[in-house]
């Protein structure tokens, strides 16, 4: 039986969702999103047009910006935006400025992923880092230090791009392989639209090898960064997402999805009212995960720079609780 605990946190949260006293039209039309929208496909145009004339050092934390931007915005369309219907909320997101993977399935591995009970166990979590132990045990030591080095910012960053997208790209050739053909029409149109992406780009004279590297690339590196701290494992489920505060900077590009235990805790609220949930419940957030808080990237570059943030194994064995323990903690 569920406790009282639960119970009393799903009757906040339905309080806390529901509450639109004193809002205008501009927001129970959700127009901040529909800003958003445009602001992200404007910049992007602007961008491949004079990407050549520009350096590519400007071009790339930029470009990434911008593709990690729209990533935020299909985040919020799977969510929310109810304003607008299911097939235009699609069609507005769809287009795949990032290359690597299709919205639809997106779509449906992150819903999967919301089953919060199940958060960071292998085979039930489509996001989780972890990996089981018994396979853990059999991996190569070469691969067992990669997949710990993918446990630091910096390996994230770096790594994280060269492990998902192909791991996930795996999984559909083995799926096809096997004989399931059902997301052959999505991955179709998926190309589709990376052509039309990929022509344009080179048209504006940005060749599509630039566009990878320039756009595609730092967009995924942008998503890593927001996703390292994101989930660990804890006995309850509520402990096992973050709440990592920052500015404006990177609360923009995540839609303020790096307030993650209130977007799992309410995970049908808009991106724009998250701030003010988190910071009138703020004491109450915290209390139900945990205390698992950073006050910004730069608190966890500096702690986890280099050191992993947690050995992948899940769940931990007894022998090595203690090992993992110091890693795990939100605080020193």
């Amino acid at each position: 039986m569920r406790g009282a605990a639960t119970r009393s946190m799903e009757r906040f949260s339905a309080a806390v969702v529901g509450r639109t006293d004193g809002e205008g039209w501009f927001f129970r039309k959700e127009i901040p999103t529909v800003m958003i929208a445009f602001a992200i496909y404007l910049a992007w145009l602007l961008l491949v047009v004079f990407a050549a004339s520009m350096p590519w050092w400007v071009v790339m934390p930029l470009g990434g910006y911008v593709v990690q931007w729209q990533f935020s915005l299909q985040h919020e369309a799977i969510h929310g935006w109810r304003s607008l219907p299911a097939w235009l909320r699609t069609a507005i997101v769809w287009p795949p400025l990032g290359l690597w993977f299709p919205f639809e399935l997106y779509r449906r591995s992150h819903s999967q992923h919301h089953r919060n009970v199940h958060l960071t166990f292998p085979g039930e979590d489509t996001e989780t880092f972890y990996h089981v132990e018994e396979n853990w045990d059999g991996y190569g030591r070469v691969w067992r230090l990669v997949l710990i080095a993918n446990q630091t910012l910096l390996g994230r960053v770096v790594l994280g791009p060269l492990i998902r997208p192909p791991r996930l790209w795996i999984n559909e050739v083995r799926r096809v392989w096997g004989g399931g053909r059902s997301n052959l029409v999505i991955w179709a149109r998926h190309f589709a639209g990376v052509a039309v992406i990929l022509w344009f780009a080179d048209l504006c004279g940005l060749a599509p090898w630039r566009y990878l590297l320039a756009f595609a690339w730092p967009g995924v590196m942008f998503g890593m960064l927001r996703s390292f701290i994101e989930h660990r494992w804890g006995e309850r489920p509520s402990q096992r997402t973050a709440v990592v505060e920052s500015n404006w900077i990177f609360g923009l590009l995540f839609l303020w999805n790096n307030l993650h235990a209130v977007h799992h805790t309410f995970p049908t609220l808009s991106w724009f009212r998250i701030p003010r949930v988190w910071r009138e419940h703020r004491e109450r957030i915290v209390a139900h995960n945990g205390g698992y808080v950073f006050e910004g990237y730069w608190e966890i570059a500096r702690r986890w720079f280099v050191r992993p943030v947690f050995i992948p194994v899940h769940p931990p064995s007894a022998a090595r609780r203690v090992a993992i323990a110091g890693f795990t903690r939100p605080t020193e």
